[in-house]
């Protein structure tokens, strides 16, 4: 009969080798991992493009009309952090669908993951935004955000994404100070 402790003994090798293996895996994923940078000042308040931000599930009401991305409509999951808008847009066969992960009410930052079926080739995206007044009334957002995409696709997910940006920026050129 084999004793436990050899039993345990013999295990170990076999946990490190999984724990390894789990490790490069997240290694593999995180050195895939694209992060992008982009501003923008806004001629508005930052309490009125906070005031935009935080009501998440309105991005109609800022977002820009003929366009190359046209929103056809955005269906709702939840309220609050942790709720769900589905985006569709004209010509796409699936929405867009984000989730907001954060709302920081002293700092002004709001933080979102796309989940869901994802466009682009992208398999993961977090982002970051954050508005910090500018000295001629209008504000700054800051917007930070991390994706990886499809073997191959890396390219095409950087500008979708840039070019919603440069969108999302346009919504908000488009607010009345």
């Amino acid at each position: 009969m084999v004793s436990l402790k050899y039993r345990k003994k013999e295990r170990l090798p076999h946990l490190a080798f999984c724990w390894a293996v789990i490790i490069k895996i997240i290694n593999s994923e995180i050195s895939k991992m694209i992060r992008l940078h982009s501003h923008h000042d806004i001629g508005a308040p930052r309490e009125t493009i906070w005031q935009l931000l935080m009501d998440f599930g309105n991005i109609e009401a800022w977002w820009p009309a003929n366009t190359p991305i046209d929103i056809d409509r955005v269906e709702l999951d939840g309220s609050g952090v942790g709720m769900t808008r589905h985006i569709y847009n004209v010509g796409f066969d699936a929405p867009v669908s984000e989730r907001l992960d954060a709302l920081d009410l002293e700092n002004y930052i709001v933080q979102l993951s796309i989940v869901g079926e994802r466009p682009a080739g992208l398999l993961h995206y977090q982002a970051k935004g954050q508005l910090t007044v500018l000295d001629n009334g209008g504000c700054r957002l800051t917007y930070d955000s991390e994706f990886i995409a499809e073997e191959g696709r890396e390219e095409e997910a950087k500008a979708f994404l840039l070019g919603a940006y440069e969108l999302m920026y346009l919504g908000f050129d488009g607010v009345d100070a």
